[in-house]
């Protein structure tokens, strides 16, 4: 929000500083994220109006201006484009010192004699535009000082304000916070109703429902078109970031900027009666103010005129745009006038799905007062009869009172509210504080009934009322004390892994953690073909993040492709998380899960030995170390989901129980991601990887223990695991290891096979194994791996 120092200072007046002023409002949650300060030293500086332009006889491009400047007539040279006869135009006379050191003298340019300088907004400091003079309206009185008809000097103040603070989209809305905060108040609003002097009117039906509980409007006859914006209305629209448009224009802008309630005017003559607010229908096309045509839906509200039948015709969309056909344009005299109540779940995401944002909608989406529409009708209605001049209607206000938000009463407690802020604020002080934002306050034997105006759509509990005195009273005036209380001390569980210990033991493997964001662009799942169960948020923060993330792998391989983007050709990340499906119920469904990717070379570059490009079994023993601190055995299956590449990735088990996935990325999905470099990854349930067995003790074996090492052809189809398992079983119990110390195929080995070395290290507690007993288990071993999987001892 982005508004005029002197006009926030109009409705509340107050004694403090421009720079006590912006302390205030961020101490009080109002973040001032700028402040521009405007118009500073224009001593000198008055409204003058030049009488005549003549061509300079030394050079093309600068006039001799004689200039009135209501005490006279001086000659100032001037290079202005658009200096002409009979404008006004600021002017800096001998002695003025302008913003930026630039000091005022009498001198000669090319010969001629020049008494001040015409200035642009530039030279002023009020504007950046220096594309020539600053050019005045007609009715600005010649001498007068400028910053006494400019309202100078002043600032531009703009905040940086949180979702729940709707009310503070205007500057009545911040005048009541800042009022309460300086013990000041806001001044009442003149928004008295303006008497009808005519019968026009327009007839008014609401067919949406609660979605649109009340409707507000009036015709006004007889606008005198050619009437310009008053220069007070034009600089506060321009110190608040609008562009002036035109008067009827600018008066909506005007009002929304001042009261927070967004308005509409229609050309009273392109309308045909009645207007009907309702739902959009499939196939309908409007025409908006910005020139796109966009196509409607039943999700879309529109105002609608009767032109083709009752409601035929949209001419407006609700909460967000107006219409091209029914704009009001400079041959404007009959207006139609629009204020409306739309409640925030029908305007939610309707600008995002059209790739638009309007002030309109940005205000809608967070929460209008519901008791505004005709205030602002009323208000707007005596700023155009003033200015313009018109005959006004009766005032038409259409209301579903069974859909109008009640104000809400709620009770707060004087010992709670001491409890919380763990500081006793005097009653009188407490009651101060909510009248002066505006709260209408009942006292009670145990503490206030507070009736919260309709404005404020963030009060709603007894913690909300003690959050604004705790704000107003000063956060800074409620000392520090340590909460007091038992604390349960809870001791790590011996079952699981902790999280840190995980994180620890990555980082030592030389992994950065990655922390994204959980939810993520649909489209990216759908390059993953990880969309199903994928929940949609009902409102995003933008489209790229609209759905929860059903898995770590697609948010960590983009913050990957990203660091590789930026010349980083060694990544390895991992990341801890939760991910999200639907369940029956539609209800998101939490899974904890670790995930992990990489690419590049296996170590940073060094000058002991060449580079090797990272590859499946880099990752594996990654993982199968991590495992290793929970005590875990981990078992690998062949596996290719639709983002694997085929023949190098592999479901992970444990105890028999999936835990996810390890592999390489397909080429196709790498392409889609502009990934250059093989990536291989790993995304596992947590809370299955690090649970881990009770540690029991136990005793050595006195006795040696002993190996035998043997070789077998298999076929390439054949995996370690399947081998292993196959292994443990047929040694027995005396089987106190098995390890696998090579694997070979090639010359000498049949095409399709291929050679595994194994070390089987066998050992008994309580005698030395005889050799009888180990040449009946590698035997037995032998045997098992001839039949079930057609081993051939290697010669």
């Amino acid at each position: 929000m982005k508004f005029s120092e002197n006009w926030l200072r109009h409705h509340v007046p107050t004694n403090a500083s421009r720079d006590e002023l912006a302390a205030t409002l961020t101490a009080i949650g109002l973040e001032v994220e700028d402040m521009t300060v405007l118009g500073e030293s224009l001593d000198g500086v008055v409204v003058a109006q030049i009488v005549s332009a003549e061509k300079h006889p030394e050079a093309d491009r600068l006039q001799v201006c004689q200039v009135d400047t209501g005490n006279g007539i001086v000659q100032i040279v001037c290079g202005a484009p658009n200096a002409r006869a009979g404008l006004k135009a600021p002017l800096a006379t001998v002695g003025a010192n302008l913003p930026g050191g630039i000091a005022i003298k009498a001198a000669k340019l090319r010969g001629v004699e020049s008494q001040g300088m015409l200035c642009s907004a530039k030279e002023l400091g009020v504007d950046p535009d220096a594309s020539g003079l600053l050019e005045l309206p007609g009715d600005a009185p010649v001498g007068a000082k400028l910053a006494d008809y400019l309202g100078l000097p002043d600032a531009t103040i703009e905040l940086k304000l949180t979702p729940n603070r709707a009310d503070c989209f205007s500057v009545r809305g911040i005048a009541f916070d800042v009022a309460a905060a300086l013990g000041s108040e806001v001044k009442a609003l003149d928004a008295a109703a303006v008497p009808a002097r005519s019968d026009s009117t327009m007839a008014v039906e609401l067919d949406a429902g609660a979605r649109v509980p009340r409707f507000a409007g009036r015709v006004i006859a007889g606008i005198d078109p050619a009437i310009a914006t008053p220069s007070w209305m034009a600089e506060r629209l321009r110190r608040s970031g609008v562009r002036p448009i035109s008067f009827l224009v600018d008066v909506t802008q005007y009002v929304m900027l001042e009261l927070g309630q967004p308005m509409h005017a229609f050309d009273q003559d392109t309308l045909d009666g009645p207007v009907v607010v309702r739902a959009g229908r499939a196939g309908e096309t409007l025409k908006l103010l910005d020139g796109r045509t966009i196509a409607l839906d039943d999700d879309f509200l529109v105002v609608s005129d009767s032109q083709g039948g009752r409601g035929a015709r949209a001419v407006a969309l609700g909460g967000i745009m107006g219409g091209y056909d029914t704009r009001v344009t400079d041959a404007t005299r009959n207006v139609f006038l629009e204020a409306a109540h739309w409640i925030p779940s029908a305007i939610i995401g309707r600008s995002r799905r059209l790739g638009m944002h309007t002030d309109a909608g940005h205000r809608f989406e967070r929460g209008v007062d519901p008791e505004l529409p005709p205030i602002a009708i009323e208000y707007a209605t005596r700023l155009i009869v003033d200015i313009a001049g018109g005959t006004p209607g009766a005032l038409i206000d259409v209301v579903r009172e069974m859909d109008m938000p009640r104000p809400q009463v709620i009770a707060l407690r004087r010992e709670r509210l001491a409890r919380v802020l763990g500081v006793r604020v005097a009653d009188t002080e407490v009651e101060r504080i909510l009248r002066a934002l505006g709260l209408g306050v009942e006292t009670t034997g145990d503490g206030w009934r507070v009736t919260a105006p309709t404005r404020r759509f963030d009060l709603a509990i007894e913690e909300d009322l003690i959050e604004e005195v705790a704000r107003i009273h000063g956060y800074d005036r409620i000392p520090t004390t340590l909460p007091a209380g038992a604390s349960r001390l809870v001791a790590p569980s011996e079952t699981r892994v902790d999280e840190g210990t995980a994180r620890r033991h990555l980082a030592s493997r030389d992994c950065l953690e990655a922390v994204n964001y959980a939810f993520v662009d649909e489209s990216l799942l759908a390059k993953w073909h990880a969309t199903d169960g994928a929940v949609p948020l009902a409102n995003p923060l933008s489209a790229e993040l609209g759905v929860m993330r059903t898995s770590l792998l697609p948010g960590l391989v983009s913050a990957l492709a990203r660091n590789v983007a930026r010349q980083q050709s060694r990544v390895r990340l991992f990341e801890l998380g939760n991910v999200f499906a639907a369940n029956e119920g539609g209800a998101p469904l939490e899974t904890q899960r670790i995930a992990a990717a990489a690419c590049g070379n296996v170590h940073g570059e060094q000058w002991s030995g060449k580079s090797q490009p990272v590859g499946f079994h880099d990752l594996k023993g990654d993982l199968e170390s991590l495992a290793a601190v929970a005590g875990a055995a981990l078992e690998f299956r062949a596996a290719q989901p639709a983002w694997a590449h085929p023949g190098r990735s592999a479901d992970v088990f444990r105890d028999g129980v999936k835990l996810g996935w390890i592999g390489q990325l397909h080429p196709r999905l790498q392409r889609a991601l502009d990934l250059d470099s093989d990536v291989i990854a790993f995304e596992l349930d947590l809370g299955g990887l690090l649970a881990r067995a009770v540690p029991k003790a136990g005793h050595l074996s006195r006795f040696p223990s002993v190996r035998r090492d043997l070789a077998f052809v298999l076929p390439e189809s054949v995996t370690w695991a399947a081998v292993s398992a196959t292994v443990r079983q047929a040694a027995g119990p005396s089987l106190r290891d098995l390890v696998l110390f090579d694997r070979y195929a090639g010359k000498g080995v049949e095409t399709g096979f291929k050679s595994l070395a194994m070390g089987l290290i066998l050992q008994e507690e309580s005698r030395t194994l005889a050799e009888p007993d180990v040449d009946a288990a590698v035997a037995a071993v032998i045997a098992a791996l001839q039949q079930q999987h057609g081993a051939v001892i290697r010669g």
